[in-house]
């Protein structure tokens, strides 16, 4: 991990927020990942977070080197290792990262390589990963430098799948306003997220159209598509019947699902 004094501010924010974001989740060690999404035989299409498992389960990633940036407490990293795949995580939280190594080790995958660093500034080699994983972690870093990095360590046309937050600048101008900002979002917090503190460090924005394009750079033979245009802003995640028909409209207005999803979810191979 870069010493303190080499990291920004933000880096610095970051890492005291999940210092204390980790102690309040260290039962997680003795809980393990929910399996369901790869084992499941009925696919949630409409749900982001399975339909980026199914572009993995569809990758057959068994063998290969896989790296999870912003791994968290291991629960990605862990689904992969179950799926065969020879995995690294790393996050910017010591903290985060011991409890994901024990968590790791109760479960037998204490073979999964778990390191403290910043995406920014990544220890790994030239070349050395076949496939890089990102979930809800673009939002957290500077997404130029970090996917120069990525693109550095992965080998030659190296597989990128990612699902992360989003939102287009317009939208955002009135999520910021002082109607929805100040006086809407406030009441909906609770129903939205089912609780008053959702988990929202201090720097975090969700990424817009200009800096997916800092991704979207970096890939050949993209596929890209938008989730949840009214879930997540309008109804929680877990009405699986509004979620079917929020989705059936972002496919039936597929243009300008960039200006309304409020997910991305991509595939491509990496562009040295």
């Amino acid at each position: 991990m870069a010493p303190e004094t080499d990291l920004t501010e933000r880096q610095r924010r970051e890492r005291e927020y999940h210092r204390e974001f980790a102690a309040k989740h260290a039962a997680l060690i003795s809980e393990p990942p929910n399996t369901d999404v790869i084992f499941n035989q009925e696919r949630r299409w409409w749900n982001a977070h399975w339909s980026m498992y199914d572009l993995i389960l569809a990758a057959e990633l068994s063998g290969k080197k896989v790296l999870i940036p912003g791994c968290g407490f291991g629960s990605d990293a862990m689904l992969l290792r179950t799926l065969g795949a020879d995995v690294f995580g790393f996050d910017i939280s010591r903290e985060i990262i011991e409890i994901a190594r024990l968590r790791a080790a109760n479960y037998g995958m204490a073979d999964i390589d778990f390191q403290v660093m910043v995406a920014e500034k990544l220890v790994y080699p030239d070349d050395t990963f076949d496939a890089v994983i990102f979930v809800n972690i673009l939002h957290h870093v500077e997404i130029a430098i970090a996917m120069a990095e990525v693109t550095r360590v992965l080998r030659p046309g190296g597989l990128i799948i990612g699902n992360e937050l989003y939102t287009h600048s317009s939208l955002q101008r009135i999520r910021e306003s002082i109607f929805v900002n100040g006086w809407l979002y406030p009441r909906m917090r609770r129903w939205i997220y089912g609780n008053d503190t959702p988990y929202i460090t201090e720097d975090e924005r969700k990424i817009n159209e200009s800096e997916f394009a800092l991704v979207s750079a970096r890939l050949t033979d993209a596929r890209i598509a938008y989730f949840a245009f009214l879930e997540g802003r309008i109804f929680p995640g877990h009405m699986a019947w509004a979620s079917r028909l929020d989705r059936r409209f972002l496919r039936l207005v597929r243009p300008i699902g960039p200006l309304l999803g409020s997910r991305v979810m991509f595939l491509g191979h990496a562009r040295k």
